[in-house]
């Protein structure tokens, strides 16, 4: 693993808030673009996204955080450490999205439009972050003697052959990442694409928790699973409303 991933005269570049940072970078521009082809104002765009990165990055973290409270209530120092990985997207998404709504209404842009092309923004952010998690060591798979399994630390530095989880959500997010583009001209909805990818990450998170090592008892996987849960329901119930 490379913890940090540059070290420069007493300057450390820790990998996590590196990879975070580029995705999030590369990911506004994608979205941009797709948000200005789709006829809404790419620099409104970009200026809503960078507003919400601000409740969606402190949820992420705030999520991660209560399910381990355990850990951080005894050392509070830690809970914002930009050396330490550990963000949930889900906390994140349970913030902006309400956020967004006065926000959107101020900018003249549509909720649907708006989400269908940020979904992308979060996606490949997700993507380069979970490279971050790797490089850092944390957010691991469970000892597999699997053929695909690799030799992975844990979140204690222990050695042993693991499920690369976090590869696997690397390429997951991209496969939802490219399905959301092929959706782009067959959407029968704006916010079509946003629900349908929700609802495929939430389904694909759910089973990618079960291959995870849990430091927390289970808490974790049980929170991370209830809310993919939740979200699926509730991206399915917003398409069966507008297309129904």
């Amino acid at each position: 693993m490379r913890r940090i991933l540059i070290s420069w005269r007493g300057l450390n570049i820790y990998s996590y808030p590196a990879m975070l940072y580029v995705g999030l970078l590369a990911g506004v521009f994608a979205g941009a673009y797709v948000a200005q082809s789709a006829g809404l104002s790419a620099d409104r765009f970009a200026i809503a996204v960078t507003i919400l990165m601000i409740p969606a990055l402190a949820g992420s973290r705030l999520y991660f955080v209560l399910t381990r409270w355990d850990i951080y209530r005894h050392d509070p120092a830690r809970i914002w450490r930009r050396d330490e990985g550990g963000m949930s997207m889900y906390g994140g998404f349970i913030l902006a999205v309400p956020l967004s709504i006065p926000l959107l209404r101020s900018l003249g842009l549509p909720f649907g439009g708006f989400w269908d092309a940020a979904v992308l923004t979060i996606l490949l952010g997700m993507a380069f972050t979970r490279i971050g998690c790797f490089l850092n060591g944390c957010c691991g798979g469970r000892p597999s003697d699997a053929w695909f399994a690799l030799i992975l630390p844990d979140h204690h530095g222990i050695w042993q052959r693991r499920i690369p989880t976090q590869l696997m959500e690397m390429a997951f997010a991209m496969m939802l990442f490219g399905a959301a583009l092929a959706l782009r001209n067959v959407a029968p909805f704006p916010g079509a694409i946003f629900c349908l990818v929700l609802a495929g990450y939430g389904l694909g998170r759910w089973y990618l928790e079960s291959l995870r090592e849990d430091e927390t008892g289970g808490r974790d996987r049980t929170a991370m699973q209830a809310t993919s849960v939740l979200l699926v329901i509730a991206a399915l119930a917003g398409l069966a409303f507008v297309w129904g």
